[in-house]
Formats: C-alpha cells, structure tokens, sequence
C-alpha cells in the first residue's frame, strides 16, 4: 500500500468496511482520536432520545421494572464480557474508571493484607512512572490510607521489583501515551509467583486489541466505555473481578444498588453476591442506553471476524501510518515512542518530536504540529511529557479504531503531516496557543 490508489482498492474489499457506516463520521474529517473519545454511532440520537422522550417521559418511574432499567448495568456486561474473555456475571458498567480503581484497588490491598500470611508485611503497590495519571492519583490516595509505599517504575524495571514486599501491581494493559502492551499473561503470572494481586486498567485495551482476563488469570480489570467503545463523553465505565475473589470483601463504596436486597431497605448493608456488588449508587439510565448503542456495534462486529479481524486491520493500519511516516515525513526530526513489535503494540502510534521549537521557543512544537493538523481536518491529540526521555517527552498521538478508520485515512493523515512539517505552518501563533483540553 504504497499509494493512495492502493490503499482505496484495499478499503474496497476489507472485510470489517460496513461497520464504517454505522458512524456520524463528520464529512471531510479524518479522525484518528478514538483512542481518547470515541465517534457517535448512528442509532445513538434516537436511542437517548426513546429514552428521554418514552421510557422517562411517558413511563416515568415504571420503566424500572417495564423498560429494564434495574438490571442493565448486568446486562451491558454480559454483553460485552466475551470482548474482555469474562464470563457472564463478571462484569459491570457502572460509575466512572477512576471510581471502579478506587473500588477494586481498595479490594485488592484489603485483600493482601487480610489474606495472605506472610513473614513480612506486603507494604508496596507497584505501577509505572507513565500509568495514566488518574490511575496513580487513586493509588496516591489509597496508599496513604493504608500506610504503603506507592513506587513507580519505568516498563523495563518489572520484573526484579516484583519482589514478596509487594502488595499489589497496577497496570495499564496498554499504556496513554506509548501505545506499549503488556504481555499480560506472563505480567500476571510473574506477580503471582510473588503473591502479588494484578489490577488492570483497560481503557486503551478493550475493543482495541484481543484481552482474556481469565485465561491470563487475572484478579482486577476495570476500564472506560467512551474511547473505543463509543459510549459517549463520560460514559459509564466497567469492573471485573475474578469469581474467587468477588464474594470475599466488600468494596468500600457500598451504596444502595449493591445491596443483596436493595427493596427491602435494611439500615444495615449486606453486599449482593457477585459482581453486583461493585455497584454504588443510581445508575445513569440515559448515558447507559448511549453506551448500548456502541456495545451493539460490537455485536455487530461479530459477523465479520470478531476481534481477530479487528486485530488484524489494527496492525495492518498501524504498520502503514509508521511505514508511511518513516518514509514521506523524513528529515523533520519525528520519532517512534510505540513498540514495532505488533505483539507489544496498542491499536495507536506514538510520535515523538526531537528537532525544532514552538514559536515561544518552549517544548518540541509537538503540540502545534498537532493543532495544525486538526485545523485541517486531521484530528489526533497532544500528550505533554516532563522532558525527560522515550515515554516521557511530548507525544504526537494517533489512534487507529478498525471499525471505522481506512487505509486511505492513513495515507491522506500522513500527507497532511508531511505538507504541515514541511511549510512550517505548524510555527503560526494561532497553533502554539495552549487551550484546556490538549
């Protein structure tokens, strides 16, 4: 695929092409920020809006029990179990990532302390220097809570600091801002060998690249539904626990819905059996029924290979962006933050930038090359480092959902990179001005 007409004859007979269709895709955008927040699918509006207009409006407090609502947290999981190798019953949608971390986190440090009888005291969580920040903020919390020591390490470092000091691992499957996946079978199986519990966070991996919870063995996993999901902005995330540890504890969070009898109004709580009790409080009717919306897409996707194929395309879309912009956009000072390997590799590139400044002659001018990019309708995102080096300088980020990107997506994304790199519009003021959301 080393033209365009190439990449449009590959589009043409590519198996997974008619789940494009079922996306809002905005005319004339090439988006490549899936990864971050996932498009609209099509059925979305009219779903929300059956929601608003029928099952709340004209059903009000009945559609609890006529329109479904008390168990579709269950149900959601169910459906989407099989995407993350869980067995129906084992996974929620419900509250946010940074809730079900805090939740499960919790769990697993209650766990090791509990538990396990140990001749020295498990006093460590263990997480990477890069995890997504949120991930470690939680972390932050509950050390302090429990008096344990939070270290961050670099990817190379695991294996000689799972050591029987520590407690529990916390993982990104695949990491923000590299695009780097963990083996997580052997991560898992080398933490045990220590007596150390996994929790994993899957927001850049489910949907994205093929996970087996219980084939890796696994204790924990959450992760969101509004990347490669297509839940919608702030969509309900998920939890997993494995079945030998669900019923072992509570979590801390222990509110009303995940009471074993929620009806029966008891002052005191009785956590429901199961994953149910990873629940806290109401759940959100209208942005669950959005979620279903692109939790169906999947089902959908079944007909056409299922994750195998999803995998397949990722690696093939991923292999041409890196070949292409080792090739057209050489000489700009670009480099490759994201594993060649494919069996290490998310379904995103990383770019590094190591020549050239912003106009204010501050950082890499990654920020503004992405801003110019956008402005032409080549929408990636910015991922700021702390200058130090690999994973932590300033990232170039693109994301590669094979549901709806294309190969001539690739082609003309690169092109434009290649045209913004080498006028140099990318040094305009109007790109190096920093807004909110980056």
């Amino acid at each position: 695929m080393t033209t365009l007409e190439a990449c449009r004859d590959v589009d043409q007979h590519e198996p997974l092409a008619p789940l494009r269709h079922l996306f809002d895709l905005p005319e004339g955008v090439i988006y490549l920020d899936g990864n971050s927040l996932g498009p609209l699918p099509k059925a979305t509006a009219a779903r929300v809006a059956d929601v608003v207009q029928r099952e709340w409006g004209q059903g009000l407090i009945r559609s609890w029990n006529d329109a479904g609502w008390i168990d579709l947290p269950q149900r959601l999981g169910d459906q989407f179990a099989p995407w993350i190798g869980a067995k129906p019953g084992e996974v929620v949608f419900t509250d946010t990532t940074s809730v079900n971390l805090y939740k499960v986190l919790s769990a697993a440090i209650r766990l090791s302390q509990q538990e396990f009888s140990d001749p020295a005291p498990r006093t460590k969580v263990i997480s990477e220097r890069s995890n997504f920040p949120t991930d470690l903020y939680i972390a932050e919390s509950l050390c302090k809570q429990h008096n344990l020591e939070l270290v961050l390490i670099e990817p190379e470092e695991l294996p000689a600091c799972l050591t029987t000091d520590v407690a529990v691992l916390l993982l990104s499957h695949v990491n923000y801002r590299t695009g780097h996946m963990h083996d997580m079978t052997q991560v898992t199986r080398d933490a045990h060998a220590q007596g150390v519990l996994t929790v994993w966070d899957l927001a850049h991996a489910a949907g994205a690249v093929p996970v087996d919870l219980n084939a890796a063995n696994a204790d924990y996993a959450v992760g969101c539904s509004y990347k490669y999901l297509n839940g919608g902005p702030g969509a309900p995330a998920f939890v997993w626990v494995h079945a030998r540890h669900t019923d072992k504890f509570w979590q801390p969070l222990s509110g009303w819905f995940g009471h074993a009898e929620q009806f029966a109004f008891n002052s005191d709580y009785q956590p429901a059996p199961g994953i149910r009790r990873y629940m806290c409080g109401t759940q959100p009717m209208i942005a669950l029924s959005a979620l279903q919306c692109g939790l169906d897409i999947f089902s959908e996707a079944e007909k056409y290979g299922g994750m195998t194929a999803l995998r397949r395309k990722s690696i093939a879309l991923t292999d041409l962006f890196i070949e292409l912009v080792e090739t057209r956009c050489a000489g700009y000072g670009l480099g490759l933050a994201t594993p060649r390997d494919i069996f290490a590799r998310g379904s995103q590139v990383c770019l590094t930038r190591d020549d050239g400044a912003g106009v204010d002659g501050q950082g890499s001018g990654a920020y503004a090359i992405v801003q110019a990019l956008i402005a032409r309708g080549v929408i990636g995102d910015f991922r700021k480092g702390d200058g130090g080096k690999g994973p932590h300088k300033d990232i170039l980020r693109f994301g590669f959902t094979p549901l709806y990107t294309r190969f001539e997506d690739v082609w003309n994304a690169v092109e434009h990179l290649r045209q913004v790199l080498e006028s140099g519009e990318w040094q305009k003021p109007e790109f190096n001005r920093i807004n909110a959301v980056t």
